[in-house]
């Protein structure tokens, strides 16, 4: 994992941590390319967190190293830390603080010089939608508007990496668009983002994809190659009642994967012309004669099942 252009911004080798008897990270490489938005997909105790806390120098590995723009992050975090921001899951605002104050607090951790200071919060306010809440406190936000407001917060000191864990979870629809709104900008604008997320539209998004299973990474490519290099033909299986038509299908022959997706099941298989046939002809079989099977593009939830096995991301 050498870098002889210079274009990796985080460089991660070896990674391991345990807790106790639990090895929660287990030889985790890393290559984080300059202005990527880089995405860590897997379900609860993957090792996402675990892993944002070690290349943010807050946890320290108990084997493998970490290189943050050219900083060994292991052995100096100090000299890491004006290079990056780390937002986790609870970022901690304070809510007895309004806006403008709870980025005044940040900025002043960051030394950030005061001229400095005024011009870019209000660059990252206009962004965020926020500057007619600059004067509302921090705890009368909505969940959306805090999170908006922990990136205002992280951003103020202008990282040159950005560390994010899973940080729209929760947060309205409306909210997420406009919070990748401005990942979006922050990517024209060179800076890397390493994110975690529990949703799959977002995974949909990003550059490229680490799908990670019981501390290790399993597969990782852009979301493009990671859904060529799912095995089998996906079929959607459209019907009134989907679950009934989960459990007709179970077992079937040549069936390789089945996914409930609301009002449809993502029938994986070996062959889907050979099989469509036959996967109607026992849904009516079992009284289920709406049936509306049509061959489907997967997403990256039917990927993550598929290459892992192991049930849906989380």
């Amino acid at each position: 994992m050498t870098d002889p252009a210079g274009e990796v911004a985080v460089l991660a080798r070896g990674l391991v941590r345990r807790f106790g008897p639990v090895s929660a990270v287990r030889g985790i490489d890393l290559a984080v390319r300059r202005g990527e938005i880089f995405g860590l997909v897997g379900p609860d105790g993957a090792g996402k967190t675990t892993i944002m806390r070690m290349l943010a120098g807050v946890l320290r590995p108990d084997a493998g190293e970490i290189h943050l723009e050219g900083v060994d992050v292991v052995a100096d975090p100090e000299r890491a830390k004006p290079l990056l921001s780390y937002m986790p899951q609870r970022f901690g605002l304070y809510e007895d603080l309004t806006v403008a104050e709870n980025i005044f607090f940040y900025a002043t951790l960051f030394a950030v010089p005061a001229r400095v200071r005024r011009d870019r919060s209000q660059e990252l306010l206009a962004a965020a939608g926020m500057l007619p809440f600059r004067r509302r406190l921090a705890g009368q936000l909505s969940g959306g508007m805090k999170q908006k407001l922990g990136l205002v917060c992280a951003l103020i000191h202008t990282p040159r990496v950005l560390l994010l864990d899973e940080p729209t979870t929760g947060v309205d629809p409306v909210s997420r668009r406009d919070f990748w709104g401005i990942l979006y900008g922050l990517r024209e604008h060179g800076v890397t983002i390493l994110l975690s997320t529990a949703y799959m539209d977002e995974a949909e998004r990003c550059s490229r994809l680490a799908l990670l299973h019981a501390g290790a990474i399993r597969h990782c490519d852009t979301p493009a190659r990671l859904k060529q290099a799912m095995p089998g033909a996906l079929l959607a299986v459209v019907t009134r009642d989907a679950r009934r038509a989960h459990a007709a299908v179970e077992g079937a022959a040549g069936v390789l994967g089945l996914l409930l997706m609301g009002d449809r099941v993502n029938v994986r298989v070996d062959d889907a012309e050979r099989r469509a046939p036959e996967l109607r002809a026992r849904l009516a079989g079992q009284g289920i004669a709406d049936a509306d099977i049509t061959p489907i593009e997967p997403g990256i939830e039917d990927v993550f099942v598929a290459l892992l096995g192991s049930g849906s991301p989380a």
